[in-house]
C-alpha cells in the first residue's frame, strides 16, 4: 500500500486538471456544461418541451433524459457560443384587441381568471406559458365589436369611456397576474374629423391637425396611467401603407417623420413621458420607409425603432434596417394566421419567420396577432378581418388552442424579458456550417439559463447534437416538430 499523502496529492492534482479542463471554452459564461452522471444516467440535465406537426404531442415536457457528454458522432450539431452575444429581448405574445378582451370578458369570471393566469403567469412547471408582450389598439382595431375613437366629435372632451367596460378591466387583470409585461399601443387611425375623407376608414391625417393628434395619443397615454397601465410604446400608425382596412389611415414616410419630429415627439418629451416612439409598423417589404425617417437627425432623436409585420417582403429585412441605424431597434408586431388554419404548415412557416427568423434579424419581440375570438373569429368591424385564427377560440367557459397559441408558448415561457440571443451554428460532422433542415435560435435568460429553439423543418425524423463548452446532447425531432430546450 502507498503512502495516503502520495494518494491524496494525486487526487488534488486530478481535481485541478479536472476544473482546469471544465472552464476551457465560453470565457464570458462562468456556468460549465453540467457533469453527466454515471453511466449517462438519472435526471435529465436538459428540459425539453415539444410540439409535433400531427398535433400529437402539444407543447409538453418530455419525459426523457438528455445528458451532457464528451464524445462524438456524424450527426448535425447545433453549437452554442454564449461569448458572442446580440440582441436583449423584451418578450413575446400578442395583440389584445377590444375584440378579444370582450370576448373574455364574456367567460365565467372563474374561467376567465384561470386561462389569463395559463397565459401570462411566469412558472417553469407545466400549465402556463408566460406571454411576456402584448400590443393593444388605440381606438379601434378591425377586430373591435364596433369602430371608434376617443374624441368622435371634434371639440368633445377626450374620453378613454369605450374602453372602461370590458378592455381596461381585462387588462388590469392581466397585470395582476404579470406586472411586468410590456405593452406597445398601435392606432388604427385618428379620428375621423381629423382626416382628409372625414371617415375612419382610409384618408390621410391633415397637417392643421397634425398638433391636435399629437395631444390625442399623448392623453390616451396619460389616461392609461392614470388607470393604472403603463404604455411602455407607442407606434404612430398601424400598417400607414394600407388603407382598405376599417379603420385604418394612410401616412407616408416624410409625414410620418413630420409628425414625429414636429408634433409627438416634442409633445411627448413636454408631458415628460418616457413612452418609446416606434415607427412603421407594416410589411417588411418596404424597409425604406423607416429608413428614411432615421436619416432625419431631427426625427431621429425622438425614435427607439422600427416595426415590422411580413404579410410582403423578406424577415432579413429586419437586419437591413438594424444596419442602416444599430443604435436603434427592430421589432416584430404582427402576423396572423388564416382561418381555419393548417396546423403543421403554420406551425412550421410561424417558426422559421416570426420567432426564429426575427429574433435571427435583430427583433427584441415576436407577436403573433389576435390573442382571443369567438368560434367565428368574431367580433370584427365590417370589413375587418373575418378569417384571423386567434390564438385561443373562446366558445362560453371553454378555451380551444390555436397554432399561435403553440408558436408563442414555445419561446414566451423560458426566454424571459431580459434574455439576451447568443450565436448558434449548425454543422455538419466535417464541421462545415449548415443553412437548411434544423432552424435555430438560442438564448442566455436573466437565471443564466441556456434556451436554445429548434424547428425540424424536413418532413422526416433528425437526430442532432446540441454542442456547449466541448459537450454535446443528442436529441431527435420528427419532421416539421418544434423543440425548445432549456439548461
Amino acid at each position: 500500500m502507498g503512502s495516503p499523502f502520495k494518494k491524496i496529492s494525486k487526487l488534488l492534482m486530478m481535481a485541478l486538471i479536472a476544473g482546469t479542463v471544465a472552464s476551457c471554452g465560453d470565457s464570458s459564461d462562468p456556468t460549465p456544461a453540467p457533469p453527466p452522471p454515471p453511466g449517462g444516467t438519472g435526471p435529465s440535465q436538459v428540459a425539453f418541451w415539444l410540439t409535433n406537426a400531427d398535433r400529437s404531442v402539444l407543447f409538453k415536457k418530455q419525459n426523457v433524459a438528455l445528458n451532457f457528454k464528451t464524445e462524438s458522432n456524424n450527426n448535425l450539431t447545433i453549437d452554442l457560443d454564449t461569448t458572442q452575444t446580440y440582441q436583449t429581448v423584451d418578450g413575446f405574445g400578442y395583440t389584445l384587441t377590444t375584440g378579444s378582451a370582450y370576448v373574455l370578458n364574456q367567460m365565467a369570471s372563474a374561467s376567465r381568471a384561470d386561462l389569463l393566469r395559463e397565459l401570462f403567469a411566469v412558472d417553469e412547471e407545466e400549465g402556463t406559458i408566460g406571454v411576456s408582450y402584448l400590443r393593444l389598439n388605440v381606438g379601434a382595431s378591425d377586430l373591435s365589436p364596433t369602430v371608434y375613437s376617443y374624441q368622435d366629435v371634434m371639440g368633445a372632451a377626450f374620453s378613454l369611456a369605450p374602453d372602461q367596460t370590458y378592455y381596461i378591466p381585462v387588462l388590469k387583470e392581466i397585470l395582476a397576474i404579470n406586472p411586468s409585461i410590456k405593452l406597445l399601443a398601435s392606432p388604427w387611425s385618428a379620428p375621423a374629423w381629423m382626416k382628409t375623407n372625414n371617415s375612419p376608414r382610409g384618408g390621410s391625417l391633415k397637417p392643421e391637425f397634425y398638433d391636435d393628434y399629437a395631444e390625442y395619443l399623448v392623453n390616451y397615454i396619460q389616461g392609461m396611467k392614470a388607470a393604472g397601465i403603463t404604455i411602455d410604446a407607442i407606434t404612430i400608425q398601424n400598417e400607414p401603407l394600407h388603407d382598405g382596412n376599417n379603420p385604418s389611415m394612410y401616412m407616408s414616410a416624410q409625414d410620418q417623420a413630420n409628425f414625429v419630429k414636429n408634433n409627438i415627439g416634442p409633445a411627448l418629451r413636454a408631458a415628460n413621458l418616457a413612452t418609446k416612439i416606434i415607427l412603421y409598423d407594416h410589411n417588411l417589404d418596404r424597409p425604406d420607409y423607416p429608413i428614411s425617417i432615421l436619416n432625419d437627425p431631427e426625427a431621429k432623436q425622438y425614435v427607439d425603432g422600427s416595426a415590422f409585420h411580413l404579410y410582403a417582403g423578406n424577415i432579413s429585412a429586419m437586419t437591413t434596417v438594424h444596419n442602416a441605424h444599430p443604435d436603434k431597434n427592430v421589432y416584430f408586431t404582427e402576423q396572423w394566421v388564416g382561418a381555419p388554419g393548417n396546423f403543421s404548415e403554420d406551425l412550421k412557416w410561424h417558426m422559421t419567420n416570426v420567432i426564429i427568423g426575427s429574433m435571427r434579424n435583430w427583433s427584441k419581440n415576436a407577436l403573433e396577432w389576435n390573442l382571443t375570438a369567438d368560434p367565428n373569429n368574431q367580433p370584427f368591424t365590417p370589413g375587418g378581418c373575418s378569417t384571423c385564427l386567434p390564438a385561443v377560440t373562446i366558445n362560453g367557459n371553454n378555451a380551444t388552442r390555436n397554432v399561435a397559441y403553440y408558436i408563442i408558448a414555445h419561446a414566451s415561457k423560458f426566454v424571459r424579458p431580459g434574455s439576451v440571443r447568443v450565436k448558434t451554428t449548425l454543422l455538419n460532422s466535417q464541421n462545415t456550417e449548415m443553412f437548411n433542415t434544423l432552424q435555430h435560435v438560442a438564448f442566455k435568460n436573466p437565471a443564466g439559463k441556456k434556451v436554445l429553439l429548434v424547428l425540424n423543418e424536413t418532413g422526416s425524423d433528425q437526430t442532432f447534437n446540441i454542442r456547449y463548452r466541448g459537450q454535446i446532447v443528442s436529441t431527435t425531432l420528427r419532421g416539421g416538430a418544434t423543440g425548445t430546450y432549456v439548461w
